[in-house]
């Protein structure tokens, strides 16, 4: 996979906080040398969040996020200044800009603070600081974190790069999805449906991820259909390692697929390398007590068009219904429409996130875990309602005990 075709929610997701008229959207275009976002002297000219997939030298692939000033005012502004916090979720590191001349003020420390509190590594941009005299420069002592900078001559840009760099070495970049779990040459049998839910001329981005991270150590990768699994099967000289099926097709796989092989799915895998296998694997024994009182979540990641056999909003639903007998109540959110309160419901639902970064990942599992909300994902989920999760979670001996404790 090249750099510019890695994910958005693989990249290093890098904020841009202040208040207004700080030049934040400034810096922004001239760290990345574009025009990412409109620039004017007028105060809350940037509205929402600005978000832009990129190559950012030295530092590689990234998100830039450009958000609304912190410090908006009226009904308008204080819904900007919401999507501004929001944006808190997303960020690997955060970059706050101040106005040089003013210095720090009371809503740049209660970001400070925010950073802090989310434990994000932050840099601090003192901009426009052509317009300081020399006399003000060195009456200011700065921390390691934080730089003079000029949107305006280009000073200590190149600089506040370095520093943004820092941020991401405190970012975990030893995570694997698969290859683990793997060694070079062992066989890995990937099952892929293609239906009507599958992209066309494409698979689906955990099935990239997991093929490319079972390359990378040099395993040998089978991919097939599950009408095409047995032959797949029979066709293998020596034992595969591990099948990983899609979620959908885990029952039938299942059948197919014998006691002495290892099976997963790509779901419990984006769990695992998400950092969530556990709390997932006990929010799963809450799905035998659901009943028609239930209130349940079930959310998405991305945005797409719903189709007639939809995974979240038909097959889970239906699911629930012939696991537990009853029909609690469902609502849906897709993309980044996760509540802000998640009181009243019994658990949480959620999709592989292959589309979220870890980092809104953490905050949605933190969610649940502060109002006491069980959240499982679909694979695990699925695997649970067809009986077959203790099966798929046996290659992740933690997650099988958080399983069983929670109980």
């Amino acid at each position: 996979m090249s750099l510019n075709a890695t994910p958005s929610a693989e990249r290093l997701h890098i904020g841009f906080f202040g208040i207004r008229n700080a030049g934040k959207s400034s810096v922004v275009n001239t760290l990345t040398n574009q025009d990412l976002s409109i620039v004017s002297d007028t105060k809350g000219t940037t509205t929402d969040p600005v978000k832009k997939a990129m190559e950012l030298l030295p530092l590689g692939p990234v998100v830039v996020i450009d958000t609304p000033g912190i410090d908006d005012e009226g009904d308008l502004g204080a819904q900007r200044v919401a999507k501004a916090k929001k944006a808190l979720r997303q960020c690997d590191c955060a970059v706050l800009v101040v106005d040089a001349a003013c210095g720090l003020q009371e809503a740049d420390r209660e970001l400070v603070k925010a950073f802090k509190r989310r434990e994000i590594p932050y840099v601090i941009a003192f901009n426009k600081a052509d317009t300081l005299s020399d006399e003000k420069r060195a009456s200011r002592s700065l921390a390691e974190n934080e730089i003079f900078v000029s949107a305006q001559t280009g000073e200590g840009i190149y600089e506040l790069k370095d520093l943004i760099g820092s941020c991401a070495q405190q970012v975990e970049s030893n995570k694997r999805l698969v290859a683990d779990l793997l060694e070079e040459n062992d066989l890995i049998v990937l099952v892929i449906p293609i239906d009507s839910s599958a992209p066309k001329g494409r698979i689906i981005l955990p099935q990239q991820m997991v093929m490319r991270d079972a390359l990378d150590c040099h395993a040998i990768c089978l991919a097939c259909q599950p009408e095409n699994l047995t032959a797949t099967l029979a066709a293998c000289a020596r034992k595969p390692r591990l099948v990983v099926t899609d979620s959908q097709a885990f029952e039938q796989v299942n059948k197919l697929v014998p006691q002495d092989l290892a099976l997963t799915s790509f779901s419990i895998l984006m769990a695992r390398y998400k950092g969530n296998l556990q709390d997932y694997a006990a929010g799963a024994a809450r799905l035998a007590q659901l009943t028609d009182q239930s209130k349940v979540l079930i959310a998405e990641g991305c945005t797409h068009h719903r189709q007639c056999d939809d995974i979240g909003t038909v097959k889970i639903p239906h699911w629930i219904h012939t696991f537990t007998g009853a029909s609690p109540h469902f609502d849906f959110t897709s993309g980044g429409g996760f509540p802000e309160s998640l009181e009243g419901y019994d658990l949480v639902i959620h999709c592989g996130a292959c589309m979220l970064n870890d980092r809104e990942v953490r905050y949605r599992v933190a969610s649940c875990r502060d109002a006491g909300v069980p959240i499982v994902n679909y694979g695990i989920a699925i695997a649970e309602m067809h009986g077959i999760l203790k099966r798929s979670l046996a290659p992740f001996p933690q997650a099988s005990a958080a399983f069983e404790d929670s109980f």
